[in-house]
């Protein structure tokens, strides 16, 4: 009997081990809701839910702001834990505080950090249109970090940088659909537009994994921060928590509507997940298992 469990359990090893993908990109939109997407034509977004696991209605965490929930995202915490809780929130916030048994003063340890904790030799990559973005991270753990101008200068950044030797992690951060929302409103033909953009950038990036020879090597995540109504967002409609998470790519499973609750900060630990990395005790986030295989 301990042989056949043995057996089993390397067998299990191996299939785990076989279905990691080499590369995991992230793509991630400013402001675009789950209700949003639903009602725009976007062709390559659904060909990546055709090829994964998808659901619209992923929470954000309060405040619907963006540096709560991109911290979230990246962190596997919530604002309680990673003490970012507002877009005033400043380094200089937490000189005096120890976050996750750190030295005071450094930032929660991220995604980036955990994995170049653990893998030190690995290659980990930040595109960010909004300014904002890099005050959160942990900086230091980065082979490349990028301010782009605009969403096509990120969108042609993330080229160059799959062409030079892609990143085992790439996270991009574009910031046109928020722009759209609150310039003209969510909802509007504007906002819808720039939601088509987004679809368009994501095509141009998987040609560009394609012609590479790693598109079917590479876990790609599509997700927000948070969504909005009118002009704005920072309450609690559901227009505003609702966010899409779509993941595709080796060992998840295909045209799979998610049916468990995903949490923003759930994608740290699902990252983790794919990279193989151990997750620290402070996360409180858990991988979505109900995506893979």
């Amino acid at each position: 009997m301990k042989t056949t469990l043995s057996t089993l359990l390397l067998f299990s090893c191996i299939l785990l081990w076989a279905q990691a993908p080499k590369y995991v990109l992230v793509l991630g939109f400013d402001g675009m809701s789950g209700q949003g997407l639903q009602k725009v034509n976007t062709p390559h977004f659904d060909a990546l839910r055709a090829n994964g696991a998808y659901t619209f209605i992923a929470e954000a965490v309060q405040p619907t702001v963006s540096s709560p929930n991109w911290a979230s995202m990246v962190n596997g915490a919530s604002p309680n834990e990673h003490t970012v809780k507002g877009n005033e929130w400043k380094r200089a916030d937490i000189s005096t505080i120890s976050l996750c048994g750190q030295p005071k003063g450094k930032v929660f340890p991220s995604i980036f950090k955990v994995l170049r904790d653990q893998k030190s030799d690995a290659n980990i990559a930040v595109v960010h249109h909004w300014d904002g973005f890099a005050r959160l991270i942990n900086k230091e753990s980065l082979n490349i970090l990028y301010n782009a101008r605009s969403e096509y200068d990120a969108c042609k950044k993330t080229c160059q940088i799959i062409q030079n030797g892609q990143p085992e992690l790439l996270f991009v951060h574009f910031d046109h659909v928020d722009h759209a929302g609150h310039h003209d409103g969510h909802f509007t033909e504007a906002y819808y537009q720039s939601i088509r953009v987004a679809d368009s950038i994501t095509g141009v990036i998987m040609e560009v994994l394609k012609a590479k020879g790693t598109l079917d090597q590479t876990c790609i995540l599509i997700t927000a921060d948070h969504g909005g109504i009118n002009k704005g967002h920072g309450g609690t409609t559901r227009e505003e928590i609702e966010i899409p998470w779509i993941l595709s790519g080796p060992g998840v499973k295909k045209n799979h509507k998610i049916q468990g609750l995903v949490h923003q900060y759930d994608t740290a630990a699902t990252l983790a997940r794919l990279l193989q990395l151990k997750q620290p005790d402070c996360w409180i986030a858990k991988p979505v298992t109900e995506a893979f295989e």
